[in-house]
């Protein structure tokens, strides 16, 4: 059986731009598939059937996989926000594939509609844009303008009157240019030397180019180090990373800095250059710029496609303006000359013949004897007057030596007597003659005499001392001896009398020198040394001497004495003595004996001695009968409550009478074991109210009845009540107090307290207000009662106590308390150290403790809370608080010091000569650059700062100074290279050592190489 397949026809469809699929179109392809395969289905259909699932079988084997993705990319076509993301995630890389052209010319019509539509929008948003970018230029070149302006003006008025001035205001004339113009052209004489480009980001040199004749180091070097500057101003001064530093003059050295987007153009200038030479060398910087923008962004450190930067640098060493070479203008300088030599020679000679009379004029004012009272000078003549003293110097003969012309000097003199001590000599000297055994001298601003002279020259003398004017010097003859014979012998006279007047019973009532004879008279006790006999010895002859004494008896205890061992005969149990100017009888006697010595005691006269015979015991029995009769008195006088008026002994009998309180012991009972016979004593006693204390207290205690609560006691001859009360009680109490005598004992009932309600409250508030005046941090400064309330007022520290709080337990009702409290911060060590634990927050491992009102703080902190903690001492010492902290140790987590001591570990190595550290270096840098990195975020978790230091340092070839300079180089270089690896700038400090630390002595090669290095010191704050 044959069967014919017919050929399959494709339905035709005009092309669509509809990227949805074609169902219809798909179903009657699959349908013509099918009768083509099966032809039962010719004759069952006809048209599209509604479904089959075979077909649809067969769909899924054929298409399944495109209709699954077109129905994806249906979905995303639909959703706007997933279509911009996955459009954005394939754009910048469909972007930079795109040929630059054929992308700009596309994207040109929709960039600038869009920008055209922003600034007619919102115009504002393109000058906040721009600002940024145009203000500094702006600024920097309106600087330059007024730069130029005032430097124009300054030559200009610095040369303006001058004669280069001159000149060149007749060249300005003739030329037609501004006389500012030929100013400048003239007086800025300048000259480029060197001009180097140098890396922004690096700070590695591009290129060089040095001016005839100039001289310089190594070019990489100063590079570094002017990269080092730049750096070091930024990051101390905080500076914006777009600006930079300008200008640097050293003499005459100018160092001008032009920035560009990749590069930094630096021209080294010798002279005075004009403004406008900013303008030059910014053009020559933007056209290296516009020519090698794309390999100055790309540089290395290759400058093999930067061949003609080179050109264009030479532009700006050619750049120069010599100083014209004018002839001097002798002429006028002749002129000047001849005019100021004369004037000033003439000046010259006055001002030396001023000074001349001048010297001469302090010369007199010197002069002892000399008062210059008025000079001047007038008309080329000097003009002198004062006063001067006959014996002082002559002031003509002072004119020589000081080359003052003496016709030029009119002077007049007064003459006076001058009172200076030397004149005064001399005139004494002059009018005294004194002999040769005196000698005047002046001691002490007086004028002394010390010799020896008759008494005729002393006479003079004397009459001169006191002739001396009030005011002069004193004139002192004590010390000048009269040797006359008279004087002698009355000297040996005054001897002999002083030797009398010392003598115990004698006394000089006269004594007198008249006509070579010596008298004297006055009273002398029969029992003292015999006047004549003194004589001896004394060279006073006995015959010129007339004495008169008259005899008397001399109350000297010594003669007292021997006149009563005399008269009174005393028996061997008695002694005499003299104690303390006093005649003091001891030992036993009969009563006869004593009798006597007490009349003779009586018989002593007035201002004499005294004769104590109370040491002196009676032996007979009416003596022994009064000794116990008085023992009995003194008891009964030192009895509370009695008072003996009189008691006598008479006739064998004894009499007692005075007063005797009730309360009192009885004078009877107490004649008990005293050896008196009773019935040989009589009393008589009147009664009396004693105000002795224990009986005054036996009354109060009887008329008061004080209940049990209150104890009367006596303290300090004071009766004091204690306990507690009724009002009622203690105002009877207070009516007894006022009724006891005066001269009585003090009756205090201070210490009753009054139980009454009104007492209780008041009493309860004061001890409240005592409880608040001791506590610290609270100052009362007024309390008062008044109306059943309590009112108080006064300061209170916010870290004292809450005086409401502390009236709980006093039995004071709040309601009726009105308190104002002002808050004050107490200086009191305990409040201070509460506020600096809260303003410092110390670590656990700190301390405070308040030793002697010093507040003290021990313990380990980290560097930044030893640094806060000094500053609130410096501030606490201002109010007279003392705050150490000298016992705080700092801190520093062993991690840190793991970590510190690897870093310190650390050198970076550099080949001879050159400042930028070899290709095998860089692995150290970035190592270390981690390193640094890790320890600073570890150091700020641990509360404090990490600093770095960068030493450079150098091996010993070359000079010192260009050693230095290397070191600090290379240091900036790695400083630039760390920075550029992320480490923080402001932590990273650098200096140069030179050769002045090395690592290793250098003795061969490999010494010298580990000296070329930079070390990194750590340090925490």
């Amino acid at each position: 059986m044959t069967s014919t397949v017919d050929p399959i026809s494709l339905p035709q469809r005009a092309a669509s731009n509809d990227t949805e699929i074609d169902r219809e179109a798909l179903a009657n392809l699959l349908v013509e598939i099918a009768r083509n395969v099966d032809p039962d289905y010719r004759a069952r259909f006809h048209g599209v059937p509604t479904a089959d699932p075979r077909m649809e079988t067969l769909r899924q084997l054929l298409v399944g996989r495109e209709i699954s993705e077109l129905s994806r990319v249906s979905h995303l076509l639909d959703e706007p926000e997933q279509l911009a993301s996955a459009v954005g995630g394939v754009l910048p890389s469909a972007a930079a594939r795109a040929p630059h052209a054929q992308l700009g010319e596309a994207l040109a019509p929709a960039v600038e509609r869009a920008v055209q539509r922003s600034i007619q929008k919102s115009p504002r948003t393109l000058t906040d844009i721009l600002y940024p970018v145009f203000l500094p230029a702006i600024r920097k070149s309106i600087g330059e303008k007024i730069d130029q302006t005032f430097q124009s003006l300054n030559e200009t008025l610095r040369h303006i009157f001058t004669w280069h001035g001159l000149k060149w205001r007749f060249e300005a004339w003739r030329t037609g240019a501004s006389f500012s113009e030929v100013v400048l052209k003239h007086s800025l004489v300048y000259r480029v030397e060197h001009v180097f480009l140098i890396n922004r980001n690096s700070g590695l040199l591009i290129a060089h180019v040095t001016a005839d004749n100039a001289t310089s180091e190594d070019p990489q070097l100063i590079s570094s180090m002017l990269s080092a500057i730049q750096d070091f101003v930024k990051d101390s001064f905080n500076e914006k990373e777009q600006s930079g530093l300008d200008t640097i003059r050293f003499g005459e050295l100018r160092l001008w800095s032009e920035v560009g987007p990749f590069a930094t153009l630096v021209a080294v200038i010798r002279g005075n250059p004009p403004e406008e030479l900013h303008e030059i060398v910014r053009d020559v910087l933007l056209r290296i710029h516009d020519e090698c923008s794309q390999a100055l962004e790309q540089f290395d450190g290759d400058s093999s496609q930067l061949a003609g930067v080179e050109m264009l640098l030479q532009t700006c060493v050619e750049l120069k303006q010599e100083d014209s070479n004018q002839g001097f203008p002798w002429l006028v300088v002749a002129a000047v000359l001849l005019v100021l030599i004369p004037a000033g020679g003439w000046f010259f000679l006055s001002w030396q013949s001023g000074q001349r009379w001048q010297a001469y004029v302090s010369r007199l004012s010197t002069q002892p004897g000399i008062i210059v009272a008025e000079q001047k000078v007038g008309d080329g003549q000097f003009y002198i007057a004062g006063l001067r003293d006959p014996l002082a110097a002559d002031p003509q003969s002072l004119l020589s030596g000081t080359q003052v012309d003496p016709a030029r000097v009119h002077s007049q003199w007064q003459f006076y007597q001058s009172l200076e001590p030397e004149f005064v000599l001399k005139r004494l000297t002059a009018s005294l003659v004194p002999p040769d055994s005196v000698r005047l001298s002046i001691v002490n601003d007086r004028i002394v005499a010390e010799g020896e002279a008759p008494d005729t020259w002393i006479d003079r003398a004397r009459a001169a001392a006191r002739q001396l004017s009030a005011g002069g010097p004193v004139f002192d003859i004590s010390r000048v001896r009269d040797v006359s014979p008279e004087a002698r012998a009355a000297e040996h006279w005054q001897a002999y009398v002083s030797r009398l007047e010392v003598q115990p019973g004698i006394i000089v009532a006269e004594q007198k020198v008249r006509d070579g004879q010596f008298y004297i008279a006055g009273l002398r006790d029969p029992l003292a040394a015999d006047p004549l006999a003194l004589l001896s010895g004394t060279e006073v002859d006995p015959a010129r001497v007339h004495s008169q004494w008259q005899f008397y008896q001399s109350l000297e205890p010594e003669f007292v004495l021997k006149r009563l061992t005399a008269s009174l005969v005393p028996p061997d149990s008695v002694r005499l003595s003299i104690v303390n100017d006093r005649i003091v009888a001891e030992g036993e006697a009969p009563d006869t004996w004593i009798d006597r010595a007490r009349a003779a005691a009586r018989q002593l006269s007035a201002g004499g001695p005294v004769f104590d015979i109370s040491k002196v015991r009676d032996v007979s029995p009416e003596a022994r009968a009064a000794e116990h009769w008085q023992a009995y008195v003194s008891r009964l006088e030192a009895q509370p409550g009695i008072i003996v008026a009189e008691q006598k002994v008479r006739d064998g009998q004894f009499y007692i009478a005075g007063l005797r309180d009730p309360l009192a012991a009885d004078p009877q009972s107490l004649l008990s074991g005293t050896q008196v016979d009773p019935a040989r004593v009589h009393s008589q006693w009147q009664f009396y109210q004693s105000l002795d204390p224990k009986f005054v207290l036996k009354r109060l205690a009887a008329s008061l009845t004080p209940p049990k609560t209150v104890r009367l006691s006596i303290v300090n001859d004071r009766i004091v009540a204690e306990g507690e009360a009724p009002d009622t009680w203690i105002d009877r109490a207070r009516a007894a107090a006022r009724q006891l005598s005066a001269g009585g004992p003090v009756f205090d009932i201070s210490k009753v307290r009054d139980v009454s309600p009104d007492a209780r409250a008041a009493e309860h508030w004061q001890h409240y207000v005592s409880r608040l005046e001791a506590q610290p941090g609270i100052i009362v400064a007024q309390q008062t009662a008044r109306g059943g309330h309590f009112y108080i007022s006064g300061l209170r520290d916010p870290q004292a106590a809450d005086p409401q709080a502390l009236l709980s337990g006093t039995g004071v009702d709040p309601a009726r308390v009105h308190s104002h409290w002002q808050f004050y911060q107490s200086l009191d060590p305990k409040f201070v150290v509460k506020r600096l634990m809260a303003s410092l927050a110390p670590p656990d491992s700190v301390r405070f403790s308040i030793i002697k009102d010093r507040i003290v703080v021990v313990g380990e902190a980290p560097a930044a809370w030893i640094d806060r903690a000094r500053v609130a001492a410096q501030q606490l010492a201002a109010d007279g608080l003392s705050l150490e902290i000298s016992e705080l140790r700092e801190l520093t987590p062993q991690k840190l010091t793991h970590l510190r001591e690897a870093i310190q570990a650390v050198d970076i190595f550099f080949d001879s000569g050159k400042a930028v550290p070899g290709p095998e270096q860089l692995p150290v840098l970035d190592k270390l650059a981690n390193q640094l990195k890790e320890l600073a975020k570890d150091a700020r978790k641990a509360g404090v700062t990490a600093q770095f230091m960068l030493t450079g340092h150098s091996d010993a070839t070359g000079r010192e100074t260009a050693n230095v300079s290397i070191s600090a180089a290379r240091a900036e270089t790695v400083r630039a290279l760390l920075k550029k690896r992320g480490v923080d700038p402001e932590l990273l400090l650098v200096r140069g050592a030179g050769t002045f630390e090395p690592a290793e002595t250098e003795t061969s090669r490999t010494g010298s190489s580990a000296n070329r290095r930079v070390s990194v010191t750590v340090n925490f704050h």
